[in-house]
Formats: structure tokens, C-alpha cells, sequence
């Protein structure tokens, strides 16, 4: 919101030669925030000069010029550049005559742009200034010619000072409104939080407004309001106020001071009438819509739309209506989207002499639903949207009445009409300690009823509890924590001591956050780095990382989004892996080769394709049932937490007496191990196959438990071609593994084994199996038939060549046997390992290799 000073003055007492600073600072006092300041780019001397004669010029270009003589001071006075009275200047616009009074850019002046202006020849002359218009000043748009000051209907003495004479030297400070506070979309209320702030004289511009100009309360203007489909069973119109004016000029030119206040408040001026509309809507905060009276058909009705109906707006765009629209019509149809704009077929232009004025209110969430519907927002639909205090229409309509009358030459009319169903935001029950209990400030009773009543608000009770009426503008004050918060607000924020709150015991962090964040910690104790990346994705994406084969690719259906940011990446993600790829990817293009990179994040897996489909939304014009909720909620697709991992380049950089040593599946496997193992989870792996990881370096990574065996997710190496299309390196590494399973299946508690003193007796053990036999198979059979006397085992070896037979491999085992009580025999460890080849006989005829 703009607040151009001079107009805040108007209401508010402002200290003499109040500064963009002092009135920022106080409204930052009130809780808003500010923007920034705007103010004409115009530096003097600018002053008014008389045309004394104009020479026409012909050109060789087929231009024309005028050689002027200008009177730029009286005559015999020195001039406010410290020149003579009267200068040669060279103007190109024909729009004017001797006699005209105009608006002169002596040397040593700045336009904007900034544009400076200075004495220089041209066109055969040395013009000693500038003749300037209305775009030139900043004041508009309009270039067709230089500004004429009689068409503003000003008669200025020779050499006055030009910018203050158009409001020239105001400036505007700016300030970001909170959505809670619509209020603050106007100078009305703007200026009533600097009186909050500082406590200066606040004078409300309602006040001023006198109702009924013709002396009889206006009517006989048909008004009905037929909203048959209303949102939150609340009707789309509670308030609707006409007033008629006619007799008025349509042509006459917006007065300078009315044009600059509007400029600086962020608005063109389009035209008088207009102009008059839209300054009251930002001196009250209501906005107000103009007819041409001689345009309408029959009266007003206030509707919803009807199925196939259209309206051409004020932009000249045709809408195609939606049955939720609330729309202003008279007998020919729709004339205006309520509250968002109006209608070109009762548009007010030059020729309009006879204005309906109409001041309503409308439902907020209607307006903010037509207004994104339609993608129109407008001033007025930001307001309403917001909450407009009803009880301003009538005022709001009678002071556009005044600027008609006083401005536009009309005459006030009887015919009008007023629907007035508006009802006062509902009292609030405040307890007289609930503010201090809040706030954690001491505020006596009388401080809270002085500052609550302060806001316009009507407090009653005394003893125990008060009952608070809020006022009309501020329909977001709903309950006693709002009036705590405004409270402290106007008394201060600064009183608000800045203390530590301390933890209530017993709370904090819940096991699934706890270990969600050591899984986290882990990788990057690692070595690995966290990323974020977007979980919008091509349908490609999925189809290659979401699911192990094109098979699997019917049991998962992906999220399509309505309003995509990128048509291109309209899913969301089924796999972590497109994003952490295509973050890789960046990084590589920079420079950064070698790379490990994790995300924690959420996949979205709507199910089965075949049994997908649409939730039918409940109607908006009710709450929905206990039903509806849980269909709902039954519609949203799951989303499990998974773990990304990436990892490419160089696992460990060349270094002297060291080659580098290239990432690849071992690298991938590690990560997640790592992660398993600040989990206490126990991590298995075995071969695998995934339709985008290469054959041979795929692991399955799965949990045991007494149900079976779990899957949770994959590691591998990207396919070499694959990686080429992403732009990636031949050799990327990948993990994947579903950390909400990992949590679940867990260990609760981490089993600690003490130390025991006693000597270990170490073992190899060689066996030779079947080649299509995998060693981790193998090894847990070791583990399983050696007993509890097996302390340790792993793979050392895996032999494939001379002396083992064609089809077969030799895995050798590292055995380590310990007994917590007692030192063991070579026959006891002996007898452990003969356990463990036995039953590995049994399953894989394994075959003792000597």
C-alpha cells in the first residue's frame, strides 16, 4: 500500500515537514512492514510560462517546429534559473496558442528518466529550456502535446513554481499489508494505526461525509440480490448501495492534486469520473464501481452465473463465466464480475453524463475465487478478498457524490436504492488476565479496555471478563487470543521482553525424527553431501527409476499435477534418483567431478494403476462430512520417506604412491551399510536387477524378519547408455532404499556386547560351490551351522581359475571362534568349522577345497 504524505495529513496530525523515515518508522512500530518510498522524479527550476509568440518552422524531415517566445517570470523580473524573463524555445507539439500558460523546464533542471535539462541548439536555434507535457513530468501517459494549465482549469501568475503548483513535491511512503488486515488498504486506516503508534489526532473521513446531498433518503433504483448458490452458506452480497448523479462533464481534466496523489498511490489517471472512484477507494477502502446510467437495462440483480454465459470486461477480454462467478446484471445480462471488474457494455466514457454509483460488499473467499479463476486481479478484488468494512458503502458512495458535484459540474439525484443484510462481527468473551497470561507481559485492566477501544472496539464487563465487540473494519479479530495480539501490538512490542522460553520436560524429538536425523548425519559424517532437489518430474523419469522392470511399472501410478510449473515435469517423483541425477549433473557441468550426494525426502506412489481415478471434491457452499473427509484423505497417494544416494567420479583422488580409485557399486553398497548401521538396522544384500542399473553390478538390499524377507531398496551402477543421455559419466553409482521401512523393521533397542579377555582362535575356511551361488548365501550358512563359539566371519577370497573346476568358484572365509568363559582348543574350533562345512554341504553341495 501507497500512502502518498499529503493525503495521510488530511486525517492524521503529521509532525511539521514529516519525513519517508519518521512515517515509516512509526507504522513499523504498528506492526507493518516497510516497503520502500516514491516520490516524483522533478528537480527544479520548473516553473509556469506564458506562450508570447510561435513561429511555425517546416523542416527537411517533413517535421514542423515552433519557434517560441516564452515568458518565463514577470516581466522585468529575473527569471528562477537567475536568466531573463522571457527565452527562445524550440517545441515540436501544436497544440496550444499564444496566450496559452504552460509548464516550462528552465536550464538546470531534471525530468525523469532522469533527463536533464539544459540550453542547446536545435533545429537552427538554441532553445533555453524545454516546453513539457504530461509523460514528460511523470504525471501520466499522455504525449500527444505539451499540458495547457487552462485544460486542468488553472490560471497560475506567470513564473510560479510549476511543482508545487501540480503536487509535484509529494511523496509517498509504502508498507506491506499483512492478508489479516485489509483495513490497512486505505488511507483511512493507515491513518488510524500512526495515531496507534504515535498518538496524534486522528480524524475519521467518514465523519466528514454528509449522506443525503438532495435531502431525501435515496430510492426507486431496482436492486435484488439473488445469490442461489452461495459459498460457506454465506451470501456473495451483504451490502449494496446506489446513488444516481447527473448533469456531469465527463471531459472536464482530473484536478493536478487529484492526479498526483493517485500517481503516487500506484494508479494512472484514466479520467475524471474514474479517477473519483478510485480515490475514494483508496481514501476509505471501499471500492466503487461507476455506470453509465443511460447504458443499463432495467435494474441491478446480484447472481451467480448461469452455465455458458460470457462477459466482456473493461480490458476488452471475453470471459467464459463459471457457475461459482457472483455477477452484477440487468436485463441484458452480465454487466460486471462483482467485485473484480466491470463491464465494457456499461463502461463510463467521455459522453456519459448521468453515473449509477454503487458501493457494496462482498464474500471474500467468492471474490478471491472469481479473481484467480480468471486470473484478473484487480485493486478492488484485493481488497475484497481481504474484508471490506461494511458499514463504509454509504459513506463511500455519498463522498463520490461530492467529487461529482463539486468536480464534475453534476446534480445529486433521489433515485438510488440501499440492501444493507450486513451484521457486526460477532463479541468476544476476554478474560481480564488472558492478555498477560499470553503475552507474558503484566497489562492491568484498564490498559487492555483503553487500548481495545483505541482500535473502535466496544468493550463491556468489568469484573472478571470482558465481553469485546470488535469494530466493523476489523472482521479477522475472532478470539481473545486476536484482541491479545492487538494489545500488544499497540502497547508495544519493544515491552515484550526477549527470553528464552525453557522446554517443558519429557518432550523433544520423536524416534522416527531422532533416527530420521541420524540416517541423515551419517552419510554426511561420511563424506557425503545433503542435497534438495525438485520433486516435479517427466513421466520418463518415473517410468525409468520407479519401479524395477517395465513389468513392475502397472503396480505404481505417479501424481499428475493440475497446474504444473513446468509441462515438461508435470509428475511427482516416484524415486529420489531424477533429482539427484540432474543435481549431479549441474555440478559436473561446473567442474565438480567428483561427487557423493544424498536426500532424505518423500516419493508420492498413488497406488495401482488400474484401480487410479478422480476424488470428486465436495460442494464449496458447505463443509464437508465425516465421509467426504475420509474419501479424501483415502484419495491421497502415499508417501513414503526414502534415501537417495549418488555417487560418481573418484571414490579416492590420485595422491602420490596411490592411483585414484574410481566409484562404483562397493561405494553405493557402503553408503547405505553406514546408514543401516546407525539405524540398527540389519542390512542385507544381495544380486539384483533394475531396468536403469547395469546387470552384474545390481544389489537388492532387503531385510530378514520372521514374516520373510522385506525388500527396501537397490544400489548399482547406471546403465553406460543411460548415463550418456543424462549427460553423466559412464561410471555413476546409485542407491535407493525406503527409510520409513528401515525405521520400522529396526531394532528398537541397540544390543551391546561386552568385551571379552578371553583368546580368540582363528580359522580359514576354503569351499567350493556352484558359480551361480552367491557368497552372501554361503557365509550365512557358515554363520548358522559354526554356533555361538563363531564370533567373526567374512569373505577374503573368490577364486575362479586353475584347479577349480569349470562352473565353480572357491570362497574363502576368515573364521574367528571365542568363548566369553574360557580359552578355547584347536578341537573345539575345529569342530565349529566342521559344523559350519556340513550344513553348507547340505545346502549348496559345497565341497571342503584342501
Amino acid at each position: 500500500m501507497r500512502i502518498p504524505i499529503s493525503w495521510l495529513g488530511e486525517f492524521v496530525d503529521l509532525p511539521e515537514n514529516a519525513s519517508v523515515e519518521h512515517i515509516h518508522a512509526a507504522l513499523v512500530r504498528v506492526g507493518l512492514e516497510e516497503e520502500g518510498s516514491h516520490a516524483f522524479e522533478v528537480t527544479g527550476p520548473v516553473v509556469v510560462g506564458q506562450v508570447l509568440e510561435a513561429v511555425a518552422e517546416p523542416q527537411s524531415n517533413g517535421k514542423t517546429i515552433n519557434w517560441c517566445q516564452v515568458r518565463v517570470a514577470p516581466e522585468g523580473h529575473e527569471a528562477a534559473d537567475g536568466g531573463a524573463d522571457v527565452r527562445g524555445i524550440v517545441c515540436g507539439a501544436h497544440n496550444f496558442e499564444v496566450g496559452d500558460k504552460v509548464v516550462v523546464s528552465l536550464p538546470g533542471s531534471v525530468l525523469p528518466g532522469p533527463f536533464a535539462i539544459s540550453a542547446r541548439k536545435t533545429y537552427g536555434h538554441v532553445s533555453d529550456g524545454m516546453v513539457a507535457s504530461v509523460r514528460e513530468l511523470g504525471l501520466g501517459e499522455e504525449h500527444a502535446g505539451i499540458l495547457v494549465l487552462s485544460t486542468l482549469g488553472l490560471d497560475p501568475e506567470v513564473g510560479t513554481d510549476a511543482i508545487a503548483l501540480l503536487h509535484l513535491d509529494d511523496q509517498a511512503v509504502e508498507v506491506n499489508v499483512t492478508p489479516d488486515r485489509g483495513y490497512a488498504f486505505s488511507l483511512r486506516g493507515i491513518a488510524r494505526e500512526y495515531s496507534h503508534s504515535t498518538g496524534a489526532a486522528f480524524t475519521d473521513p467518514v465523519n466528514r461525509v454528509a449522506d443525503d446531498l438532495a435531502g431525501t433518503s435515496p430510492a426507486g433504483f431496482p436492486v435484488t440480490v439473488a445469490d442461489d448458490a452461495p459459498i460457506r452458506s454465506r451470501s456473495g452480497c451483504s451490502v449494496f448501495i446506489t446513488r444516481t448523479v447527473r448533469g456531469v462533464d465527463a471531459t472536464r481534466a482530473t484536478p493536478p492534486w487529484m492526479v498526483a496523489r493517485l500517481k503516487l498511490a500506484g494508479v494512472r489517471s484514466i479520467s475524471l469520473l474514474v479517477d473519483i472512484t478510485n480515490y475514494v477507494m483508496f481514501e476509505l477502502g471501499q471500492p466503487i464501481h461507476g455506470y453509465d446510467l443511460d447504458r443499463l437495462t432495467g435494474g441491478i440483480t446480484v447472481r451467480r452465473a448461469r452455465a455458458g454465459e460470457t462477459l466482456v470486461t473493461l480490458d476488452d477480454a471475453t470471459r467464459t463465466l463459471d457457475p461459482e462467478d457472483l455477477l452484477i446484471t440487468d436485463e441484458s445480462g452480465p454487466i460486471g464480475l462483482a467485485g473484480v471488474m466491470g463491464g465494457a457494455a456499461t463502461e463510463i466514457t467521455s459522453t456519459t453524463t448521468a453515473v449509477l454509483i454503487e458501493a457494496a460488499n462482498f464474500d471474500p473467499v467468492s471474490i478471491a475465487r472469481t479473481a484467480r479463476r480468471h486470473k484478473l486481479p484487480s485493486e478492488a478484488s484485493k481488497r475484497f478478498e481481504r474484508g471490506v468494512d461494511p458499514a463504509v458503502a454509504r459513506a463511500a458512495a455519498a463522498r463520490v457524490v461530492h467529487l461529482l458535484v463539486d468536480l464534475a459540474g453534476g446534480t445529486p439525484d433521489p433515485l438510488g436504492s440501499e440492501f444493507d443484510e450486513s451484521s457486526d462481527p460477532a463479541p468476544v468473551e476476554l478474560p481480564v488476565d488472558y492478555v498477560t497470561r499470553l503475552i507474558g507481559v503484566e497489562f492491568s485492566a484498564d490498559e487492555v479496555r483503553s487500548t481495545l477501544e483505541a482500535i473502535g472496539a466496544r468493550v463491556d464487563g468489568s469484573d472478571g471478563a470482558f465481553r469485546v465487540a470488535p469494530p466493523t473494519w476489523r472482521p479477522d479479530l475472532t478470539t481473545a487470543a486476536d484482541l491479545a495480539e492487538e494489545v500488544a501490538r499497540i502497547v508495544g512490542y519493544d515491552r515484550i521482553p526477549s527470553v528464552l522460553p525453557v522446554a517443558p520436560p519429557g518432550r523433544g524429538l520423536s524416534r522416527e525424527q531422532r533416527l530420521r536425523r541420524a540416517a541423515a548425519d551419517a552419510l554426511a559424517a561420511a563424506g557425503s553431501t545433503e542435497v534438495l532437489s525438485y520433486p516435479f518430474v517427466s513421466a520418463e523419469a518415473n517410468d525409468t527409476f520407479g519401479a524395477a522392470s517395465r513389468d513392475d511399472l502397472a503396480n505404481v501410478s505417479a501424481v499428475a499435477l493440475a497446474n504444473p510449473l513446468d509441462v515438461a515435469a508435470r509428475y511427482l517423483r516416484t524415486s529420489m534418483l531424477p533429482g539427484l541425477l540432474d543435481v549431479a549433473r549441474r555440478n559436473i557441468s561446473r567442474g565438480l567431478t567428483d561427487l557423493s550426494i544424498f536426500e532424505v525426502g518423500l516419493v508420492f506412489r498413488a497406488g495401482p494403476a488400474s484401480s487410479s481415478g478422480s476424488i470428486e471434491l465436495p460442494p464449496g457452499g458447505s463443509l464437508p462430512s465425516d465421509a467426504e473427509l475420509a474419501a479424501l484423505n483415502a484419495g491421497i497417494p502415499a508417501q513414503p520417506r526414502h534415501v537417495g544416494v549418488v555417487v560418481t567420479g573418484n571414490a579416492v583422488g590420485k595422491q602420490p604412491g596411490q592411483p585414484a580409485e574410481p566409484a562404483g557399486l562397493a561405494d553405493a553398497v557402503t553408503a547405505v551399510r553406514q546408514l543401516a548401521a546407525a539405524l540398527a538396522v540389519d542390512l542385507r544384500v544381495a544380486q539384483g536387477e533394475h531396468q536403469a542399473l547395469h546387470p552384474g553390478r545390481t544389489a537388492e538390499l532387503f531385510i530378514d524378519t520372521p514374516a520373510g524377507r522385506i525388500p527396501v531398496g537397490f544400489a548399482g551402477e547406471l546403465l553406460p547408455t543411460l548415463a550418456q543421455d543424462l549427460d553423466l559419466p559412464r561410471g555413476v553409482a546409485v542407491a535407493e532404499v525406503d527409510l520409513d521401512a528401515l525405521l520400522e523393521h529396526g531394532r528398537r533397542d541397540v544390543v551391546v556386547t561386552p568385551i571379552v579377555s578371553m583368546p580368540a582362535a582363528t580359522q580359514d575356511l576354503s569351499l567350493v560351490v556352484p558359480i551361480v551361488i552367491a557368497a552372501g548365501d554361503v557365509l550365512d550358512t557358515i554363520v548358522e551351522g559354526a554356533g555361538e563359539l563363531l564370533e567373526h566371519a567374512r569373505l577374503v577370497d573368490d577364486y575362479r581359475g586353475a584347479g577349480v573346476e569349470e562352473g565353480e568358484k572357491s570362497l574363502t572365509f576368515a573364521l574367528r571362534f571365542r568363548a566369553p568363559d574360557r580359552t578355547l582348543t584347536a578341537a573345539e574350533a575345529t569342530a565349529s568349522k566342521s559344523a559350519a562345512v556340513a550344513l553348507a554341504a547340505e545346502r549348496f553341495e559345497a565341497e571342503l577345497r584342501e
